[in-house]
């Protein structure tokens, strides 16, 4: 073969190469929660970046996002946090029985509870969920005058807020402290309200989350966590879920990882052999949750502006 010949067979490859390439594309689904809205830019920004991929980002809540990915599509690909065990129920049905999603071997740890800011635990002697049911710092977290003290207990949607409107139940708390389900937005702000006035507020709080960098909050203790103690069953597994479950311990440590549809590998796998390697710490999610959360930022440009300075740690996710 003629060098001229050869250089246009290698030109050729290398079009085909970068056409195959650019041909590579995945739609993320984007849960409400901050920490998933960083992540889900993260993994775009690298495929962007790094892999010369297409990226669509979908908003979606967990059973969207899940069924999207049994069905495999490509309408949404990726959910970029899924809790276990909170999210036990569709890694169950979707995971281990239908075999169609694939569930990350590279998760990061969290923790739940439930918070106040300091200045209300360190005023009213508040260290323990238990405390939220004395009569007097009820009355401290009244803000509608019903009676009652209101505790956020998670966004429509999530699976924790089942779990913890069931704990509250269990706890005994029902009596002092009214469950309110609203978007995380509304919770933050309730939170920095609450401090600017001397307020009472209690709140279901995670790490990781920007909540820790934005204020002087605490979590308070409960039970250890006792399997006996711990029996949830959520609305997808049962219509009687409220009544069938019962919950009151401490959650044990979570295990938070990302899980993406089987039928990935064959559309996109340079993406998805990124998605097998992928891995973050929780203090990297709390860093990244408050950049967007705390200061404000787009969470787009916090992540491209992380890979930018963590070369080498994408350079591990894509095996190079």
């Amino acid at each position: 073969m003629s060098f001229k010949k050869t250089l246009m067979t290698a030109t050729l490859l290398a079009t085909m190469g970068m056409s195959a390439l650019a041909a590579e594309e995945v739609k993320i689904g984007v849960p409400t929660w901050t920490g998933a809205q960083a992540i889900a830019h993260l993994l775009g920004a690298v495929v962007e970046m790094r892999i010369g991929g297409k990226v669509e980002y979908v908003p979606g809540n967990n059973a969207t996002i899940f069924q999207a990915m049994d069905q495999g599509k490509g309408d949404i690909d990726v959910h970029p946090d899924v809790w276990l065990p909170n999210q036990e129920s569709f890694t169950k049905k979707y995971v281990d029985e239908a075999g169609t999603v694939t569930l990350s071997s590279n998760p990061y740890e969290g923790n739940q509870g439930f918070c106040v800011s300091q200045d209300f635990a360190s005023a009213n002697s508040i260290t323990d969920i238990a405390d939220l049911g004395r009569p007097d710092v009820a009355a401290l977290m009244d803000s509608d005058g019903n009676g009652k003290g209101e505790m956020w207990i998670g966004a429509p949607g999530w699976a924790s807020a089942n779990v913890n409107e069931v704990k509250v139940r269990d706890y005994g708390l029902l009596d002092f402290v009214e469950p309110v389900r609203a978007e995380e937005s509304v919770k933050t702000a309730r939170i920095k309200d609450s401090i600017a006035k001397g307020e009472g507020y209690a709140f279901y709080c995670y790490k990781p989350h920007a909540v820790w960098f934005m204020f002087d909050v605490e979590m308070l203790s409960e039970p250890a966590y006792d399997p006996a103690k711990y029996v949830m069953v959520q609305p997808s597994d049962d219509a009687d879920w409220y009544e069938k479950s019962n919950v009151a311990s401490k959650d044990a440590l979570k295990e938070v990882q990302i899980a993406w549809s089987n039928s990935l590998a064959e559309r996109s796998p340079a993406i998805t052999e990124f998605f097998e390697r992928f891995s973050l710490t929780a203090d990297d999610v709390s860093s990244f949750a408050f950049e967007i959360s705390g200061n404000g930022r787009d969470p787009a440009e916090v992540a491209r502006e992380w890979v930018e300075a963590n070369p080498e740690r994408v350079d591990a996710w894509l095996g190079l």
